[in-house]
C-alpha cells in the first residue's frame, strides 16, 4: 500500500511544479499530551486563513505541520503512511524524496511514539528553522532569528494546563520573540484525540481558525476559552477519562 501512495505522490507533485503557491511563512507547534492522549498542531501566520492549510491530524496516529511552499499532500499521504505503520522519521523522508520542491517545502510529522522528525529545505525563506524537544516540535520560516523557534519550545515545556492552552502559549512565546518577520494575520489550533470530538462520534476535539485579524493568538485564546466553557468534557462516553484541570 506504501508503494501506491509514494507512486501517487510522485505523479502530484510532479504536476505542481507548473502551479504557482504562494509562501506560507509563520510558525508552528506540533505536539502531544501522554497523560490525555491528545495530539496537536497550533499555528500562526501573516497568510490568511492558516488553518485550511498548515495543520493535520489523527487521533491514534498522529499531527503534522506543512509550511513555507506547503504541500497539503504531505499532511493526508503522511497520516496514510503513519496508519501503514511508517514512523514519523520514515514517512516524512518518503515524501521529501519523492517531491521535486522538497527544498522549498517545511514539515513536521510527530507520530504516536513520540519522536517527531522536521524537514526545512535549504530553499525556505530565511530565517527557517526547527527546534525539537520532549513531544514536540516548532518550526518555521520567515522569522526574526533561531530565537523565536526557541524560546517556544521553552515555553512548551514550562507551561502548564491542558495541551491547548500549553501550545498557545508557546505561540504567544514565538510572536513576543518577533514571530513572522512580515507581521501576523491568522492562526488556528487542531487537537485529536479518540471520541473526544463532538458527540463522543469524531476525533476533532478543538479544531478553532482565526482566518483574519489584528492580533491572532490573543482571539484563537478567547475562542479556544469560549469553546471549552461549551464543551467542559472531553468524553461523556468514556467515563473513566477525565478532563484536565
Amino acid at each position: 500500500m506504501t508503494i501506491v501512495f509514494v507512486a501517487l505522490y510522485s505523479f502530484v507533485c510532479s504536476i505542481l511544479l507548473g502551479v504557482e503557491t504562494r509562501p506560507i511563512a509563520t510558525f508552528s507547534i506540533v505536539a502531544r499530551d501522554l497523560q490525555t492522549k491528545e495530539m496537536g498542531v497550533a499555528v500562526q501566520s501573516k497568510f490568511i486563513a492558516v488553518g485550511s492549510v498548515v495543520p493535520y491530524g489523527q487521533a491514534g496516529v498522529g499531527v503534522i505541520a506543512t509550511q513555507a511552499f506547503a504541500n497539503p499532500l504531505y499532511g493526508s499521504i503522511g497520516l496514510d503512511l503513519l496508519i501503514s505503520g511508517k514512523s514519523a522519521n520514515e514517512a516524512l523522508s518518503l515524501l521529501i524524496e519523492v517531491d521535486p520542491l522538497r527544498e522549498r517545502r517545511q514539515a513536521a510529522i510527530l507520530g504516536i511514539e513520540g519522536n517527531a522528525s522536521v524537514h526545512t529545505g535549504i530553499g525556505c525563506l530565511d530565517w527557517a528553522g526547527s527546534r525539537t524537544g520532549k513531544n514536540h516540535a516548532v518550526l518555521g520560516n520567515l522569522l526574526v532569528g533561531p530565537h523565536v523557534v526557541e524560546e517556544m519550545s521553552v515555553e512548551f515545556e514550562k507551561a502548564q494546563g491542558t495541551l491547548a492552552e500549553r501550545m498557545i502559549s508557546s505561540l504567544h512565546a514565538g510572536q513576543k520573540a518577533g514571530g513572522d518577520r512580515r507581521g501576523r494575520q491568522s492562526a488556528a489550533l487542531l487537537i485529536v484525540r479518540k471520541g473526544w470530538g463532538y458527540g463522543g462520534l469524531t476525533d476533532r476535539f478543538r479544531d478553532l481558525r482565526v482566518d483574519d485579524h489584528e492580533k491572532p493568538i490573543e482571539e484563537l485564546e478567547r475562542i479556544y476559552q469560549l469553546h471549552r466553557k461549551t464543551f467542559p468534557r472531553p468524553n461523556w462516553i468514556d467515563h473513566n477519562v477525565t478532563e484536565p484541570p
